[in-house]
């Protein structure tokens, strides 16, 4: 049912700037009434970080900031949802326009800076659903003008532990003003020590994920994965935007800010692949960057993937992506 209705929406949503198309897509969510998806065959459930996912696809975050719509997206037939990033206060993000649909390539360039409706909100609309299942995770960040970013993550952590299935520590956004630095080994460390520590304080005890950028040099993701397996983190995701311009075809190209979808993908399956190379099992990997079909989907599972994340690409291809991804992994399994 949703897949015709985005087909008759998709002409007006892709004639309007790509942000307000965006709301508009997210409000329709918020309010519609979905009935709950089919249950998925057990042959695509998957057990990770000590959760159980009914499908091995997750929707990434940024497409719904303050968890609005969680259980809509789930009942698209998402086997898990990523909600944020989140920051504790209240934040705007970066001046508009700062969102770019780059339709020849299949990409999308943002800059949007952490908009956030701030940790209130969002533990408000999750504290909502609670008790309705599925697997919601929480992605957090820092506000721009933090004095203690740390500090900002700790209290993340202490403010959704009863409402997040798990955690993702996003340092990777290019669209925050030294956000990344907090990557290096030194910083990255005191980070997922005073993470951890909060995490193994709360009531309820979390898994905790790192997100990283696709843009490291191998030196940069040697010290990223010691430090995160020295810290004994429950998994990583790879990879968020990339800072890097491969060549493009849209007018939009040369745009600041990260770019996903498409493009990404070469990239961001590199740099799982080297990523899975040197974490050796210690813990599982989620997939992400430029999956827009079952072939792309796969090709992020051999590469090391335990799990896959998309979004960009429902821009284009609307929710029927996912049954078609889903269709594709049985035929494998």
């Amino acid at each position: 049912m949703i897949g015709p209705l985005f087909s008759l929406a998709r002409p007006f949503l892709h004639a309007i700037d790509p942000e307000s198309a965006h709301h508009a897509t997210l409000a329709a969510l918020q309010f519609a009434w979905l009935p709950p998806c089919a249950p998925d065959y057990k042959r695509l459930a998957v057990r990770a970080f000590g959760l159980d996912f009914p499908n091995p696809i997750g929707l990434a975050a940024g497409f719904d900031k303050d968890g609005v719509a969680p259980d809509n997206m789930l009942a698209l037939g998402f086997g898990f949802v990523e909600i944020g990033t989140i920051t504790p206060r209240p934040q705007p993000g970066n001046p508009r326009p700062r969102l770019f649909r780059l339709d020849r390539d299949r990409g999308v360039i943002n800059r949007l800076g952490f908009n956030s409706a701030g940790h209130a909100k969002a533990h408000a609309n999750l504290a909502r659903r609670r008790g309705r299942g599925g697997i919601v995770g929480v992605n957090l960040g820092t506000n721009k003008d933090s004095s203690d970013r740390i500090a900002d993550y700790v209290v993340g952590i202490e403010a959704f532990a009863e409402v997040a299935s798990y955690f993702t520590i996003n340092v990777s956004s290019p669209n925050t003003p030294g956000l990344r630095d907090l990557q290096q080994a030194a910083a990255l460390n005191e980070l997922l020590t005073g993470v951890m520590e909060a995490r193994d304080r709360a009531a309820l005890r979390r898994p905790l994920l790192l997100k990283i950028a696709p843009d490291l040099s191998l030196e940069e993701l040697d010290a990223i994965v010691r430090v995160a397996r020295d810290r004994k983190i429950d998994g990583m995701i790879v990879s968020n935007t990339t800072i890097s311009r491969p060549s493009l075809a849209s007018s939009y190209a040369n745009e600041s800010g990260g770019l996903s979808g498409r493009p990404l993908f070469d990239l961001s399956t590199r740099m799982l692949a080297e990523t899975h190379r040197r974490v050796e099992g210690q813990f599982p990997l989620i997939g992400v960057g430029g999956i827009d079909g079952p072939e792309t989907a796969l090709a992020k599972l051999d590469a090391g993937a335990t799990l896959v994340q998309l979004y960009s690409a429902l821009v284009f291809d609307g929710p029927e992506l996912i049954a078609r991804i889903k269709r594709g992994l049985l035929e494998r399994r």
